[in-house]
């Protein structure tokens, strides 16, 4: 009991008795201190409880806050930059605010520059959540003290905020609104996105002063390296810059930002980082920028990766190409040093590829990017042109694969009509009996033709079509024999993915202007007409020739479209494939151009200033062999009669077929036949004549070779003519030139400047053609074509043109001529003659 006037104190009494479980006493009343009941873990429960709470209060408002508001769209506003295989701009465009950037990441910059960075700017970057408490706090003290600001709070973090939010970028936003903004969005940014992705976003905003931003563009345009090479001197010019950019731009004020740099420099040496003796060196180096300004290289290349990357719309970042920068400035440097050689409003483009990665090195689509005369905007890479006789590599090595041919086979040079169709050569000349090989080193025409019609046009364009290269037609056409002579367009680019095949066992592909391009590889033609076609065109075909000497190994073909509109050179080499393009892009004929005279001298240079690799050993495929054959029959050699070998040739043969010579087209006899021949007169005469005659194999050339066998050949290719009383029923008369004898001689009239002769054919049938001196009479009574015309003839006003009867020849100097007249059965005259009395040619 308590005393009397004295309180009892809460849970007093008197003490139970021993033994006895006293009864629990329950009291209406509360507690004084209820919590005094309660046990440790249970207050614990509550606060966690609480804590919970809130926290979960606070993180949905932090997302709603962030769905509210949610971060500007990563790189939304930003430009795009075409890079070459290094990393070097080719072409940049800004962002919609003009300013230049070039997206890197923390990995790809010295590790100089991310020292200074963080420790100058932000030494707590990878510890705090955006906001660095500490460095608010003693800032704001700062503050307050000196009524200045004497130091940043900012962390890297915020400085990203800064940078992308638009409302923060706007001039004079420096109010404490505009302060919380920035926080909010600093750990906006921390839950979206790593460190490293902050540091990237930081390394690629960075202002640079002018339209720069970012230390890799900054690097590139001040300092004319990427950011990975950068020494100390040049990583505390950057890491300083920011601070003013405007003030301390290093190619307006070197001065100062030589300031600026040693500042941070000396930093670095009193946070131990760099030691005194680097950070001295570094001082050494005297602050020296290039101006500002745009570099363009390969334009036209970056253009089209730009319009690839980003169709409709603009992207931000950066698209590499496999461009090789050094490559490129050459080949740019070769084409302005031509062009002013050039007439007006021509160009020229080249394409370089590698052969094994179809790597595209050096890409220039116009001559002069800077010359709106010559159509610079144009990109005659990707433009579609008659391809002229690019093609005739492929037909050759088709015809191979078909069996039809062998390197060495017998084709008619000789004018010849294909169902109306009457192609002539370059030149306007013909010279009779030719191999494959001479027939596509001398690039004729009419043999390819030939060979195109046996192949067949459709076969043809669709192989080329599955290999890549796509014969552009007239709607509506089909194709015809018109092809191989660039009856059907294609492009630079086609043509070099096709040209490899020669390179790269007979595998065609698509050139890759980026590293991430697919490798399209096609089959063309066999690895040994690969090997065959690439032999022909890099020296002659000939297997028995010594293989030294050949200029660096380059396969070659040039092309002129008709009109002289467009004048080509594809070269091969073991490890590059060039393709050279010359021409007005409007189409408009330039007399005089063609493939050989603009295209090939710039093609050599172009291989000769390439690096070279190590010779690649020549290895003959197991299919190509080698034979010795004869002509007319182009059988092998061994198994010829002597009689009947009347030409040798040592021939490539491709998988042991040694094919025979192709049929006569005018069907006028087997390549080998049984003649009966006059033992008395030495004419021919037939078994059912009344002159008897003795049966003996003959050799048969085909029939529109003979008025050149005599010259090439010999007496032994030549049939005798017919006996007089055995000439077959039907048969015409002979083909027969009037008014010039065999062997004349012309003489002028004394005093004059010149002679002329009338001349007329006899019994013709169908079409004819003049040859003078082998070379084809135009309609307009000329000789040759282009720069190679001689006016030695001329029609007479009265006779018909075209397959004329008559002509009047006229002779302005003296000199030793043959005149031939072939029709279209296959008959021939010729009368060699002589004009004496002018001054010599």
């Amino acid at each position: 009991m308590s005393k009397p006037g004295q309180e009892e104190e809460p849970g007093s009494g008197p003490a139970p008795r021993p033994g006895l479980v006293s009864d629990p006493v329950v009291s209406s009343s509360p507690s004084p201190n209820p919590g005094l009941n309660k046990t440790p873990r249970s207050r614990w429960k509550k606060w966690a409880v609480r804590s919970g709470c809130a926290l979960l209060a606070l993180t949905v408002g932090v997302l709603i806050v962030d769905r509210l508001f949610p971060l500007p769209a990563r790189g939304a506003d930003a430009g795009l930059v075409v890079v070459a295989e290094d990393g070097l701009p080719l072409r940049t465009w800004p962002s919609r605010d003009g300013v230049w950037r070039y997206p890197i990441r923390p990995d790809k910059v010295s590790p100089y520059y991310l020292q200074a960075l963080l420790d100058y700017e932000d030494r707590w970057f990878y510890y705090h959540p955006g906001v660095n408490p500490v460095a608010m706090l003693r800032a704001a003290s700062q503050w307050i003290r000196s009524g200045r600001i004497v130091s940043g709070g900012s962390t890297l973090t915020m400085q990203v905020a800064r940078m992308i939010d638009p409302v923060l970028r706007q001039p004079g936003s420096r109010k404490v609104s505009d302060k919380l903004r920035q926080m909010a969005r600093a750990v906006q940014l921390e839950l979206h996105y790593s460190k490293d992705e902050i540091l990237g976003l930081y390394l690629a905003h960075a202002p640079m002063g002018g339209i720069v931003e970012g230390v890799e563009m900054a690097s590139r345009a001040y300092l004319g390296k990427p950011s990975a090479e950068l020494s100390l001197a040049d990583a505390a010019l950057l890491a300083g810059l920011p601070q003013a950019p405007s003030r301390l731009r290093p190619d307006r004020e070197p001065e100062a930002a030589q300031r600026a740099r040693d500042k941070v420099l000396q930093r670095m040496a009193d946070q131990g980082i760099w030691t005194a003796a680097e950070v001295a060196d570094a001082r050494i180096e005297t602050v020296v920028a290039q101006p500002l300004r745009a570099r363009w290289l390969a334009p036209l290349a970056a253009e089209r990766m730009r319009q690839q990357s980003s169709p409709g719309r603009r992207r931000a970042g950066v698209v590499q190409t496999t461009l090789n920068p050094e490559t490129q400035s050459v080949v740019e440097h070769m084409l302005l040093d031509r062009v002013d050689s050039l007439p007006p409003k021509v160009s020229m483009a080249v394409l370089v590829m590698e052969n094994d990665s179809l790597a595209v090195r050096a890409y220039a689509g116009s001559a002069d990017f800077s010359d709106a005369k010559r159509y610079n905007h144009v990109d005659m890479v990707r433009g579609v042109r008659s391809p002229g006789s690019t093609l005739k590599p492929f037909l050759y090595a088709m015809a191979l694969d078909q069996g039809l041919i062998h390197s060495e086979s017998l084709l008619v040079d000789a004018p010849q009509s294909f169902g109306g169709y009457q192609p002539g050569n370059f030149q306007a000349s013909f010279t009779g009996a030719v191999s494959v090989s001479q027939a596509l080193q001398r690039s004729l025409n009419v043999p390819a033709v030939d060979v195109l019609d046996r192949v067949g046009p459709a076969y043809f364009a669709s192989t080329l079509r599955s290999a890549g290269v796509r014969l552009r037609m007239p709607q509506g056409a089909t194709p015809n024999l018109s092809l191989i002579l660039g009856g059907g367009g294609t492009t630079l680019e086609e043509l070099v993915g096709a040209y490899r095949a020669l390179a790269h066992d007979g595998l065609a592909g698509t050139p890759r202007m980026t590293p991430r391009a697919p490798r399209n590889e096609f089959r063309l033609m066999s690895p040994g007409a690969a090997f065959i076609v690439r032999d022909i065109l890099e020296g002659g075909g000939q297997p028995d020739r010594a293989r030294e000497g050949t200029e660096r190994g380059i396969a070659w073909k040039t092309g002129t479209s008709f009109g002289f509109r467009d004048a080509w050179a594809i070269g091969v080499t073991d490890q590059w494939t060039i393709g050279v393009w010359v021409g007005r892009p409007d189409g408009t004929p330039n007399p005089g151009f063609f493939g050989a005279n603009v295209a090939a001298p710039l093609l050599r240079d172009i291989v000769a200033a390439l690096p070279v690799a190590p010779p690649k050993a020549r290895v003959q495929p197991e299919a190509v062999g080698k034979a010795e054959i004869c002509w007319p029959l182009g059988l092998p050699a061994a198994s010829t009669a002597p009689e009947h070998c009347q030409v040798r040739r040592a021939a490539w043969t491709l998988d042991g077929a040694i094919p025979p010579t192709l049929p006569d087209r005018l069907g006028l006899g087997a390549l080998l036949e049984t003649v009966w021949i006059d033992p008395q007169s030495g004419l021919r005469t037939r078994p059912d004549c009344r002159i008897a005659g003795n049966p003996r194999e003959q050799a048969n050339w085909p029939s529109h070779l003979r008025p050149w066998l005599a010259s090439q050949v010999g007496p032994a290719s030549q049939l005798p003519a017919w006996h007089p009383d055995c000439v077959p029923a039907g048969s015409a008369g002979n083909l027969r030139i009037v008014g010039l004898d065999d062997g004349a001689t012309l003489l002028p009239v004394p005093g004059a400047r010149e002679l002329s002769v009338n001349v007329e054919v006899l019994n013709a049938s169908g079409p004819v053609y003049w040859l003078l001196d082998g070379q084809v009479l135009n309609s307009d009574g000329t000789v040759g074509s282009g720069d190679s015309v001689i006016a030695r003839a001329d029609v007479d006003a009265a006779s018909p043109q075209g397959d004329a009867r008559s002509r009047r020849l006229r002779f302005s100097s003296a000199g030793a001529h043959a005149l031939t007249v072939l029709d279209e059965a296959g008959r021939f005259d010729r009368v060699p003659f002589q004009v004496r009395g002018l001054p010599p040619s």
